[in-house]
């Protein structure tokens, strides 16, 4: 990737954390490049295949603290607008809640040539960590992906989260540690039984992984006895019922 007139850009998945998921195309992509525009979440051990790179943190949020509110960060502009190829490294897939549609029209509204490159995104690391099968034959002909982040503008937001989501099926909520509590009360309200399973993996494929299983109307309160380390994301469906018998029978 040589230098330009003008730069191109690359939205690059990460993967959910363990290096060994990232598509080939990624890794390439990382061993070549000069500037790397990381999100914080991406693990040591997939930055320090970008050897050669300068590293560039551009994460929405630090500690809690929103500290831009560019669609796309100001200094990955200004980098592809010099000349400068730039990976956009994103956890997980850019275009599942990684906000790679808002990123890519905004360069391609600057005129900046961009690409996509997939990532495993981390409902599909916790599937394989956990043998959790998000769809089966018997128990669930679909999955829907969804994010429960919290909107302190809309107190029905849970509601209305609730109310587009189908009751049939494997749900997965992302980004939902610190909302489950009012999420799984209005799904038990549009009407998810409360003794449906729900299995919370934290940190997938990562060496910290952690999992915690539980029903609709007990996990808030099992998080509170039992905290995880974020990111997390919840399963809920009687798939979890096969995760847990595959893992029974492996011990």
């Amino acid at each position: 990737m040589g230098e330009r007139s003008q730069g191109k850009v690359w939205l690059v998945g990460a993967g959910p954390g363990d290096p060994e998921l990232l598509t080939v195309r990624a890794a390439r992509l990382l061993e070549s490049a000069t500037f790397l525009a990381h999100d914080e979440l991406v693990p040591e051990a997939i930055l320090a295949i970008a050897k050669h790179a300068e590293r560039y943190p551009v994460g929405r949020r630090a500690n809690g603290v929103r500290y831009h509110d560019d669609v796309i960060h100001p200094e990955v502009l200004k980098r592809a607008r010099e000349g400068t190829d730039v990976i956009r490294l994103k956890s997980g897939d850019p275009m599942i809640f990684g906000r790679g549609g808002e990123e890519a029209l905004a360069l391609a509204q600057a005129g900046i040539d961009v690409e996509i490159v997939p990532g495993i995104t981390a409902a599909l690391g916790a599937a394989a960590t956990n043998f959790l099968p998000l769809t089966h034959r018997e128990l669930s002909a679909a999955v829907t992906f969804a994010t429960a982040h919290v909107s302190k503008e809309d107190d029905q937001w849970a509601r209305k989260l609730a109310l587009s989501l189908p009751t049939q099926g494997t749900l997965v909520l992302y980004m939902g540690a610190g909302s489950i509590e009012p999420v799984s009360l209005a799904l038990i309200e549009r009407g998810f039984s409360k003794s449906v399973p729900v299995q919370v993996v934290s940190r997938a494929t990562w060496p910290t992984e952690a999992t915690l299983i539980s029903t609709l109307a007990h996990v808030a309160k099992a998080l509170e006895r039992q905290p995880v380390e974020l990111p997390a994301l919840f399963v809920i469906g009687d798939v979890v019922k096969i995760a847990s018998q595959i893992n029974q029978l492996r011990t």
